[in-house]
Order: C-alpha cells, then sequence, then structure tokens
C-alpha cells in the first residue's frame, strides 16, 4: 500500500465496499494517525457509530447533513468537522460526495 512508509500512489489505493453505496480507502497511517478516503453514491449513510479515536473530517466533493453527538448540520465541498472521542456521530450523503477523514491513533480495524 504505501511505498517506502512515507508515500501512497493512485495505483496503490484499494477501495473496499463498506456499506451499500459507501465505499473506504486507506491512504497512509502510522500507529499515530491514519488518512482514509470515503467515497458515498447519493442517498447512501455512514451508520451513526462511535469509535475511541478523535476523528477530523473534511467534505472533498459533495453535501453531507452531519450529525455528531445528536446535532445534524448540512456541511458542502469544503467544510470540515471533528469528533471527538466516543461521541456518535454519521453522515448521510445528499449527493455523490467524498469525505477525507483523520484518525488518531491509527483505526486498526480498518487495516
Amino acid at each position: 500500500m504505501m511505498m517506502a512508509d512515507h508515500y501512497t500512489l493512485p495505483d496503490d489505493i484499494t477501495w473496499t465496499e463498506v456499506a451499500p453505496g459507501n465505499r473506504r480507502a486507506v491512504l497512509s497511517h502510522r500507529p499515530e494517525a491514519m488518512l482514509v478516503a470515503f467515497r458515498f453514491e447519493p442517498g447512501a449513510i455512514g451508520a451513526p457509530h462511535s469509535h475511541p479515536h478523535t476523528q477530523v473530517s473534511y467534505v472533498a466533493e459533495g453535501a453531507f447533513d452531519v450529525t455528531v453527538d445528536g446535532v445534524t448540520t448540512r456541511l458542502d465541498a469544503g467544510s470540515s468537522f471533528i469528533v471527538a472521542p466516543n461521541l456518535v456521530h454519521g453522515v448521510v450523503a445528499l449527493e455523490k460526495g467524498l469525505l477525507i477523514d483523520t484518525f488518531t491513533p491509527r483505526r486498526d480495524d480498518f487495516l
């Protein structure tokens, strides 16, 4: 996946379907941090969940209804959000979209 443990090239990326209309690709990682891309088809859901990692997400494409700790906000491309450890959060894609997520520490369950 990673060239010389520092770089990931486009041909190195593997997409995995995680739910209907939702695919994930681990872009880079070390034990202390991880970068992940999520592609969504219109209407696809990132089901509400929580985890012990801090998550920072960037809306690279599309529009999403993002719910963090019971509060829903509509976010468009160029927006971002942060989720503290163990808060319930999820998304609904309003159109085709791409989220770029960082996690600290790394989410070993994605490997």
